[in-house]
Formats: C-alpha cells, sequence, structure tokens
C-alpha cells in the first residue's frame, strides 16, 4: 500500500499495533482471522527488518532451556503450533516458510560438555520428557561432517527450525491480504492516555484515535512514552542486546540437524546456506558486525565441524534482542485499559510468535486472558520494590 505523508485529520483503528517483525505481524494476523476489520500495524523502519531478519529460526526450547518451568512450557505450546501455522500461511500466501522438521542435536566436546548434557538429560528425565542421549559413533553416523571427537549428544527429534525470512514474507502478504493496513517509516512516539484509558497514539504523521494499543516493539519499547495525563505508561524496561550472526556457502549440505554446542550453534538451510551464531554483546543500538564477534562465532562453528574452515563467508550481519530484565516476554494487558504488551521476547520471537498471537488476539477479540499469560504479565513489574 502507499504510504502517507500524513495521517488524515480524523485517522482511526480499531487496533493499532506498534512494531511490525514477526510477533507484530503475527499478531496482526490472528486478530484480522478473528473479524477485526481496522488493524492498523506502524513499524519505525521496515516491516520484519530488526531482530526477525537477523535470527537463525530454531525452534528449540529442549536444546535450550534449563528447566521446566512457566516459559519452557510456553515455548513447546509455541513449537507443537508451527506445522499448522506454516501449513497456513501457505495455504493463504503460497510462501512455504520452509519449516524442517529433521530436529536438533545438542553436542558435548569436552568433558565439561559431558556434564552439562547429563544435566540436561537428568531434569528433562525427571520432568518426564523422553531424552535421547546418543554415543559418539551414534552421533557420526547421524552426522559426520562433525569433529571426530565428538564425545556425545542429546538429540531432540522435536525442536525444528523455520527459515525466519521466508515467514516475515509470507506474514506480511497475509496481513495485506486480509486488509491489515501496514505502514512503515512511522515512529509512534507517544501513547495517548485519558482517565487511565488508551485514547490513540501520536505518531510521526500525526495522530491516530484508537481504543486499543499493542506494544510489540521489540528492543525500542522502552523509547514510548505516555501523553494527555500524568499517568505513565507500565514499568516495563526492554534493552537491546546485540547477536551477531554469519552465512556460510555449504554445497554438499554439511549438517542436516541443527547443531548446538554449549558455545554456538549450526544451523542448515535448504538452499546451502549454513548459518552460524551468535554473539551476546550489551552495545545499545548498534548493530555493528565486529571482527571480535566473528572471530568468537567462528572458533565456536570450528569446534562443532572442523570443514567449517573450508567454506565461502558469503555474509554477515547483527540484530538487536528485546531483553526484559528478567530475561522473559511481557505479554498480556496492562493496568491501563487497552494497553496491551507483547515485547520482551529477548532470544525467543520467531519460537514465540504462534503463541503469542493467539493469546494476545483472543484476550483483545474475547477478553479472555490465559493462564498461560500470568507469569508474563507486565504488571509484575510494578510488585518490585524501587530502590
Amino acid at each position: 500500500m502507499a504510504i502517507p505523508e500524513t495521517f488524515q485529520h480524523h485517522e482511526t483503528a480499531e487496533v493499532v499495533i506498534i512494531g511490525g517483525g514477526v510477533i507484530g505481524l503475527t499478531i496482526a494476523r490472528a486478530l484480522a482471522l478473528r473479524g477485526v476489520s481496522d488493524v492498523l500495524l506502524l513499524d519505525r523502519s521496515s516491516l520484519g527488518a530488526e531482530s526477525s531478519y537477523a535470527a537463525g529460526g530454531m525452534l528449540a526450547p529442549r536444546a535450550e532451556a534449563d528447566c521446566a518451568d512457566e516459559f519452557f512450557h510456553l515455548a513447546c505450546k509455541s513449537r507443537d503450533l508451527y506445522p499448522k501455522f506454516a501449513a497456513d500461511l501457505l495455504a493463504e500466501t503460497g510462501t512455504d516458510v520452509e519449516l524442517d522438521l529433521t530436529g536438533a542435536l545438542y553436542l558435548a566436546l569436552t568433558e565439561q560438555d559431558e556434564e552439562e548434557i547429563e544435566k540436561r538429560c537428568a531434569w528433562q528425565t525427571r520432568a518426564g520428557l523422553p531424552v535421547e542421549k546418543l554415543p559418539p559413533e551414534e552421533v557420526l553416523r547421524l552426522e559426520p561432517g562433525i569433529t571426530g571427537t565428538v564425545r556425545g549428544a542429546l538429540r531432540f527429534a522435536l525442536d525444528i527450525q523455520v527459515e525466519n525470512r521466508r515467514l516475515l514474507t509470507a506474514l506480511i502478504a497475509a496481513n495485506a491480504m486480509l486488509g491489515v493496513r501496514l505502514v512503515s517509516d512511522t515512529n509512534v512516539e507517544s501513547v495517548s492516555i485519558q482517565k487511565s484509558c488508551v485514547t490513540g497514539v501520536e505518531t510521526s504523521r500525526g495522530f491516530v484515535s484508537t481504543k486499543c494499543v499493542v506494544v510489540s516493539s521489540g528492543a525500542w519499547t522502552s523509547l514510548l512514552s505516555s501523553s494527555g495525563t500524568n499517568v505513565p505508561l507500565p514499568r516495563v524496561r526492554i534493552e537491546p542486546v546485540r547477536g551477531q550472526m554469519i552465512c556460510l556457502a555449504a554445497q554438499p549440505p554439511l549438517v542436516r540437524h541443527v547443531i548446538y554446542s554449549p558455545r554456538g550453534y549450526l544451523v542448515p538451510r535448504r538452499d546451502g546456506r549454513l548459518l552460524a551464531g551468535s554473539t551476546t554483546e550489551h552495545a545499545g543500538f548498534s548493530k555493528q558486525v565486529t571482527a571480535a564477534g566473528l572471530h568468537t562465532i567462528l572458533s565456536h562453528a570450528l569446534e562443532i565441524a572442523p570443514q567449517v574452515g573450508a567454506l565461502t563467508l558469503v555474509d554477515s550481519w547483527a540484530g538487536l534482542r528485546p531483553r526484559a530484565e528478567d530475561d522473559l516476554p511481557v505479554l498480556g494487558p496492562s493496568e491501563i485499559e487497552g494497553l496491551v504488551y507483547a515485547t520482551g521476547h529477548y532470544r525467543n520471537g520467531i519460537l514465540l510468535a504462534p503463541i503469542t498471537g493467539e493469546l494476545i488476539a483472543d484476550a483483545i477479540v474475547s477478553n479472555r486472558i490465559s493462564p498461560l499469560l500470568s507469569r508474563f504479565s507486565p504488571h509484575r513489574f510494578d510488585l518490585v520494590d524501587v530502590v
């Protein structure tokens, strides 16, 4: 759609979504599918161009979690929605998001790594989860391209991956077909609040009147302010955490599974690309790719598979993960009527997109607040004493 220089004097929307990454786009689609006819999504830059675009696309709660807490169960439920999510997007848009069901391997490469996989095996067994522990020879049978000094691995058959950039393409197309208004290059400067109720948003293109605002602005969430009264926004603090990635050309494919070690990971794509990541850096809003970051990633990739050294480096990039102060996503209605949060997904925006879309859309359309949201409420930060 054409992007207006300014909004009309009486611009209105039933729901305004701030942020056009995978979370905002999934929520917009879910709302439209539930019959919300006037959804306006605003993004400060280009749709899907930030952390969602920079991600690796792993859907691997079993490989990455340390315990069976509320977050783990939320992540598993979202991962299990992906086959239908992917099939529906294919039917709606014709775009295959390349959901790969091969599974993930978590390797032990050192004696300390063996202790790590024993810990992971133990807590998942206690949680009643099936655990598949593989000896070195079985790991090498499955993945002959990895290091011959591997000491063993855990196999997670249900931990899968999606091509996140194709997912974004499909979501943008699905929303456009459903009539969602998608407006890029538009900064939302403040949320207008009167008597503890949302009345609209002030943007770089003018004011939009609405009674419902979804904050899905990722790493930029904390830059949002309130206007209209002295009612502040909830104390939701999100910081950007830089993650660098590299892309290699691997034809024929070097590995089939998503491969983890305690220090890095490899993600094979269908077209012969091989992603390697990642870093965790507190560098503000800088998205620079650094020599130190590339060195770290390549060192960990070479440890997993020495043959990486012969591959061609074809691309590198960095994204800003949105991290809340307790590392958990911020999901659900706030104390301000009409203000809903869906942010702070940190490393798990792609993984949590389907469940976030479903839960937030249900909360808005049906006023049905799932018990799954209770641990992630924006209200939780107000319960912390500020010294």
